[in-house]
């Protein structure tokens, strides 16, 4: 382990890199970044084995279902903001001691855990695996907790040869990430004594509670979401205010001629229901360089509103690029994008299409008056979405 550390300290680097590409995507480096990073997804979505992992467990452009699902959304947050200023409270006690040669840290929070920093830094990770739900996040996630739990192993093996007794001493009145006592409580519990068993044994626990939990929270996400359907065609309304209408109209939408010519007869179709002016449309098609967020010169606003507002861009429109659109819901007016799903069993269940082996091909939008049941415009789109082929969220 002597010079495991810097290469360790490097792939959790390598994970926050990959954790950030929602920061990213929507910063005028996202062609930069998926120049290095869409090969690799693109390389896993090859398989079935490995398709998951670049899947989606919870909603991103739709409005969280459920209160359960909306708390889960504002835990994001509050972990993200909380984890990333406790690791820096940390980390800057830590090298205050060394521009005064001191001791170990024993003040703040290192009184209770021996690796504050660490524990800080995967509860900001954890945040940023619920703001940005991608199963690979998920997955990279439990190794980063494996990896802190190797490093915390190797810098309090240097510690004891380094300070001795004093550190010792220290240890034993602390915990390593948690407070003593409860550690304590822990350690009733068997576990592995060999140093490499026990990381491996911590990298299976975290996959556990990670991706066992992210599949568990995509199950009742799907469960949840309030799909219509007729036939061959679901719509999914992204605003939960919209479903009523969606019920009344949407046979109607359907037997328009300018939609019903474009449809492919008897096969699967995805009808997303939203406000012309909603932000997240590009992730599902694209439909215009107003919804490539990246090439607007407003990643900080539009970061910030995302993790500070948590619901504010779904459901009241982007602060940043509609100001005024927060009434954007009041009007009749929805933009219809059909998209063409092809599930691996043929089968064109709600749940086939929101499978994550189904491939979305987008067919077309409408702008549609559901009141006056009128079609204001219609045009054919490419495929791909705004960000070309990066996969990109189902809900």
């Amino acid at each position: 382990m002597k010079r495991a550390g810097p290469f360790l300290a490097g792939l959790v680097a390598l994970y926050f890199v990959i954790a950030l590409e929602v920061l990213v995507m929507i910063s005028p480096f996202a062609g930069l970044f998926y120049a290095a990073f869409n090969p690799v997804l693109l390389f896993l979505a090859r398989s079935r084995a490995t398709g998951w992992l670049c899947g989606f467990f919870l909603p991103h452009m739709v409005s969280p279902p459920g209160a359960l699902l909306r708390a889960v959304r504002v835990a994001g947050s509050a972990l993200f903001l909380l984890g990333a200023a406790g690791f820096l409270v940390n980390a800057a006690q830590v090298y205050w001691s060394k521009l005064r040669r001191g001791g170990p840290v024993v003040v703040g929070a290192y009184r209770f855990v021996r690796h504050p920093q660490y524990l800080s830094l995967a509860a900001c990770g954890l945040g940023l695996t619920i703001l940005w739900p991608r199963f690979l996040t998920a997955a990279l996630w439990a190794v980063m907790v494996a990896l802190y739990y190797a490093l915390a192993r190797d810098e309090e093996r240097r510690m004891t040869g380094r300070f001795g007794e004093a550190y010792l001493s220290y240890a034993a009145k602390t915990g390593m990430f948690l407070p003593a006592g409860l550690e304590r409580r822990l350690a009733l519990f068997p576990g592995p004594r060999s140093g490499t068993v026990r990381v491996a044994f911590c990298l299976a626990a975290a996959l556990s509670f990670s991706v066992g939990g992210a599949f568990a929270l995509r199950a009742y996400t799907v469960r949840r979401l309030p799909i219509w359907s007729a036939g061959p065609v679901s719509a999914l309304p992204l605003l939960p205010t919209d479903l009523p209408m969606v019920r009344h109209r949407m046979a109607g939408v359907l037997e328009l001629p300018e939609v019903r010519r474009r449809l492919p007869e008897g096969a699967p179709v995805l009808a997303y229901v939203l406000p012309v002016e909603y932000v997240m449309q590009g992730m599902i098609a694209d439909t215009g360089e107003d919804w490539r967020l990246y090439q607007h010169h407003q990643s900080w606003s539009m970061i910030a509103d995302w993790i500070l507002h948590p619901f504010r861009h779904l459901e009241g429109g982007h602060a940043a690029l509609h100001h005024g659109a927060s009434g954007m819901a009041a009007s009749a007016v929805r933009r219809i994008i059909f998209v063409r799903v092809n599930t691996r069993s043929g089968a064109t269940s709600p749940a086939a299409l929101l499978d994550l082996s189904a491939e979305r091909t987008p067919l077309f939008m409408a702008d549609v008056d559901l009141h006056e049941l009128f079609c204001q415009e219609v045009r054919d789109l490419g495929p791909g979405t705004g960000w070309g082929d990066v996969p990109t969220p189902m809900f």
